[in-house]
């Protein structure tokens, strides 16, 4: 394994190839300021929590390792699981964080922290990471979404997933929400099926025009008499809708229009239609879309898999590898992967050791996330745990530092800062971006 100061050792380099002497603020204002591509991001949310152990920091030898086989990937000395074949090919584009530590275990508690960045407590409705930086890479001027989450379970934590003290003008469009663990449903071709609600509108052009005409006329007059807050999220809601549908970004929604074999090459499940619909979005000029993994056919719990733990995981593994690989591989294609930011984790991570139903529990103590894409220095993986996998014991970061991390390597400061509802100023991630 080369640990990160072998790494930094063989090449005196940090993230982009600039010096870690102070690199975070000019990198910022070097990415901002340089007039290329606007800058997108995209997360990959695994819901339930990942197994670390059985995805990007293997333990083989030891008992806790599993049945699992490492293979070698692109990047010396990086080894992933034998189920991600097409991820170890592209290695040289993913730093593997294998030293994150938390302290949330609990599904909503550890889903609000890793989301927001702060625990689930006091006064302040933090916003969704998707959100904050929505807001800062996005325009406001034009008719397309800042933020789009597809496939989000929102049961654990309702809150993990809105806009918080920044209002609903900054909620994600959803793409197939649900509050129940997802489905497989499919459409006539045997694809996931993934729509959009607020494009289906039900009624021919030149009725629904007239009727538009007449609701923001009543709804003008009715935020006149009643400017309260629920009245202007519910009229900000609506104006997104309609204004998405008249623009050139809701074609990107509709995956029929890709070769079958486009579609295949990324999976037929949710998850890797849901990576298709991603890379169409950061087309048409999305700055921030997420992408959930939940359950999979023969699995109802996504990542949650406290018992066989390792059916489901190459289950998971093949709908990880196929939708994350061909989204890198579509976005280098078009010149899109250098101003894309990834990020790959979930909740928490699961115990190092096998529970007695072949299953691995909570464990937020040592676990791993994983960057890839533009202002990442890939093939390496910063952090060690132990032989067992019990605890950190070399660079340990906190959610803080990851999405100090994943915000600076998408162009924004993670100092910048947001006025919440109670009047406090709030940074967009609380941590130091690690540098290496």
């Amino acid at each position: 394994m080369i640990s990160r100061r072998e790494m930094l050792k063989a090449t005196g380099l940090g993230l982009l190839g600039a010096s870690c002497s102070g690199w975070a603020p000019l990198l910022a204002d070097e990415l901002v300021a340089a007039g290329q591509q606007r800058r997108h991001c995209v997360l990959l949310w695994m819901t339930g929590g990942p197994t670390q152990t059985d995805t990007f920091d293997m333990k083989p030898g030891h008992a806790n390792g599993g049945e699992f086989k490492e293979i070698a990937t692109n990047a010396p000395g990086l080894r992933f699981s034998e189920h991600l074949p097409k991820l170890a090919g592209m290695a040289d584009r993913l730093a593997v964080v294998r030293g994150l530590s938390t302290k949330e275990g609990d599904h909503g508690r550890g889903t609000y922290l890793m989301r927001t960045g702060r625990q689930p407590m006091g006064p302040v409705r933090f916003p969704t990471i998707g959100s904050a930086l929505g807001k800062e890479l996005g325009d406001d001027t034009s008719g397309i979404p800042s933020f789009v989450s597809i496939s989000p379970y929102r049961a654990f934590n309702q809150a993990a997933f809105g806009p918080g003290f920044l209002g609903p003008k900054y909620a994600p469009l959803t793409v197939g929400a649900t509050d129940n663990f997802q489905g497989n449903e499919q459409d006539a071709e045997g694809y996931a099926r993934l729509q959009v609600d607020d494009l289906q509108s039900g009624v021919a052009t030149g009725r629904f025009d007239k009727r538009l005409q007449l609701w923001d006329t009543l709804q003008q007059r009715f935020l006149a008499s009643r400017p309260a807050a629920a009245a202007v999220a519910q009229d900000t809601v609506y104006r997104k809708a309609v204004k998405l549908m008249n623009s050139e970004a809701a074609r990107a929604f509709d995956l029929s229009a890709e070769p079958e074999a486009v579609r295949d090459a990324y999976g037929r499940g949710r998850f890797g239609q849901g990576c298709l619909m991603a890379r169409r979005l950061i087309e048409q000029g999305v700055s921030f879309v997420e992408v959930s993994l939940g359950s999979v056919a023969g699995n109802s719990f996504a990542w949650d898999t406290h018992q066989d733990n390792f059916n489901a995981v190459k289950a998971l593994s093949a709908e990880l590898d196929a939708g994350w690989s061909m989204l890198m591989q579509d976005l280098a294609d078009r010149g899109l992967l250098d101003s894309t930011t990834i990020l790959w984790m979930g909740e928490f991570g699961r115990t190092p050791k096998i529970n007695d139903n072949a299953g691995r529990d909570h464990f937020p103590a040592a676990w791993t996330a994983v960057l890839a894409g533009g202002g990442i220095a890939g093939g390496q993986a910063y952090g060690q745990t132990s032989d067992d996998g019990m605890e950190v014991t070399d660079g340990k970061v906190d959610v803080g530092d990851l999405l100090a991390t994943f915000t600076t390597a998408a162009g924004i400061p993670a100092e910048r800062e947001n006025i919440s509802e109670v009047g406090r100023p709030i940074k967009i991630a609380e941590g130091t971006p690690i540098a290496e």
